[in-house]
């Protein structure tokens, strides 16, 4: 992991499927486990759900909170 790529995470879109246009941070636990089991899609996009998912399932998406962008 880099670190830019927390960054990533909350400023980041998912690009297609159910949750087309949500941001990586948001996908749902649920969506994240199913790609932990089904196999993570290759390149950048495979690269942040995973870390996304690890995040999620240890419970440190708080860590995200400060880098989010102020809307």
């Amino acid at each position: 992991m880099k670190p830019e790529d927390l960054l990533l995470l909350v400023t980041r879109s998912m690009p297609y499927g159910k949750y087309k246009g949500r941001l990586i941070a948001d996908l749902p636990g649920n969506y994240l486990n199913w790609f932990a089991r089904e196999g993570f899609p290759p390149g950048e996009i495979g690269r942040l759900l995973q870390l996304m998912q690890e995040i999620d399932h240890n419970g440190l998406s708080g860590l995200l909170t400060p880098l989010r962008q102020p809307r």
